[in-house]
């Protein structure tokens, strides 16, 4: 009876595939939570980013979204490691590894962090509907939460209908990217120069080039990404979580270079529809209206297809996350229902009152670049220590490229937040 349900036979097959037995494709039964945790780099804060560098800078940023991604595969890495090793989420090994004032602090600051993800990306699929249906923004906001709602209940059934789900959202947002690369006019040969070819054009280019890698490594997908693999398999041995822990890198580096392909479609369909004067485009409203004439209207509904798809899962994955924070700093529990309706209260609250949805998206991504500090700097403190992660410990060359990506990482967030709040940055000239 015990193995009725898709998540236990998920399990049993990944048990038989680490003991030698499983068929060639038992390697998919690995796969789902870095694929759960890429949709943090694909979720609505980042069109507006993107269609910004492409419509502005045309291909001149792209290797920014290579750089950004890199340190992104680095520390999701370093997540999935330690929840395999330790059996535990981030939030539960600083629990109970750091003073509790500091713990206290910790909490307060990643449940921010965690509404104003949740704000961008319920404003991200709100907006999506608005727009496609031609519906009030309250509206759209409603039907978001409906079918977000819905969604998380899935997971009342275990890991993998939630996984299976995410991942239908992943492949619609490519297929709809996919799609937009055959309708623009590309060329291809100066896309391919902008990977390779670091290039600041000016002042501009390095405030899009700082929220670009700024936000790369959001908060509630280190939190949520240590929890995932903590969870899927309980009890693991030894010689198991050594062969869980190949397995996850494998899954980050292709997951994560899945949705760096897909930040960098956005960028190169937005470099050949607005750039070169064609149209100066600075929010995602402006960017559907201007697709029809420039590509036509298919290119414009897909458009809005790919952002209500990423809005929706990204909510989904933002609520799931702010439950592993919770439970995990404060051993609370509370209903999935009781946290979705929380953490869409912000979101209500800001389209009542009248404020500029891309001006929301925007403050949301300073918030989070205050808050990223926390998970960021106790990943690399734990998984560099032995009586945290036994043999699973960092090695040394990992433990300089992850202070190096992390030191990349804040520095450019104090550049974001210092260009927010209109402080001079002397250093920048």
């Amino acid at each position: 009876m015990g193995s009725d349900t898709l998540t236990d036979r998920t399990r049993h097959g990944m048990v038989e595939a680490l003991a030698g037995r499983g068929g060639r494709m038992s390697f998919l039964l690995f796969a789902g939570p870095a694929v759960i945790a890429s949709i943090a780099y694909m979720d609505p804060g980042n069109y507006a980013t993107n269609i910004q560098a492409g419509a502005k800078y045309g291909f001149a940023l792209l290797w920014v979204v290579l750089m950004a991604n890199l340190i992104a595969m680095l520390f999701q890495s370093l997540s999935a490691r330690l929840g395999i090793a330790t059996g535990q989420n981030l939030a539960e090994v600083s629990r109970d590894n750091l003073p509790r004032p500091l713990v206290w602090v910790m909490w307060v600051i990643s449940e921010i962090a965690a509404m104003a993800t949740d704000l961008a990306e319920f404003l991200g699929g709100a907006i999506g509907l608005s727009l496609l249906f031609g519906l009030p923004l309250i509206w759209g906001m409603a039907v978001t939460a409906v079918i977000t709602y819905a969604i998380l209940m899935l997971g009342g059934r275990g890991f993998r209908p939630m996984e299976l789900v995410i991942a239908a959202f992943v492949g619609i947002i490519g297929l709809c990217y996919l799609v937009e690369l055959f309708i623009a006019p590309v060329d291809w040969a100066a896309a391919g120069s902008g990977f390779v070819t670091p290039a600041l054009p000016d002042m501009g280019a390095l405030t899009i080039a700082v929220g670009i890698i700024g936000a790369t490594v959001m908060p509630h997908a280190i939190f949520l990404h240590s929890g995932l693999t903590a969870e899927r398999m309980p009890g693991a041995t030894l010689a198991q979580r050594r062969k869980l822990v190949r397995f996850s890198n494998v899954e980050v580096v292709v997951a994560l270079a899945i949705a760096g392909m897909i930040n960098a479609a956005m960028i190169i369909m937005a470099a050949a529809a607005f750039f070169e004067g064609k149209v100066e485009v600075a929010e995602i409203e402006t960017a559907y209206l201007m697709l029809t004439p420039l590509l036509g209207g298919m290119a414009a509904t897909v458009f809005l297809v790919s952002l209500i798809a990423s809005g929706i899962s990204s909510s989904v994955v933002g609520t799931m996350a702010g439950q592993v924070i919770m439970q995990g700093f404060l051993r609370f529990y509370v209903p999935i229902w009781v946290r979705r309706l929380v953490t869409m209260v912000p979101a209500f609250a800001v389209v009542a009152a009248g404020v500029n949805a891309t001006d929301a998206l925007v403050m949301s991504q300073v918030v989070l670049s205050i808050a990223l500090p926390v998970p960021m700097l106790a990943l690399v403190w734990f998984t560099a220590q032995r009586r945290v992660m036994g043999e699973f410990v960092a090695s040394w060359p990992v433990r300089v490229l992850a202070a190096i990506g992390a030191a990349v990482v804040l520095t450019l967030n104090f550049v974001l937040l210092a260009g927010a709040f209109g402080l001079p940055i002397w250093f920048l000239g």
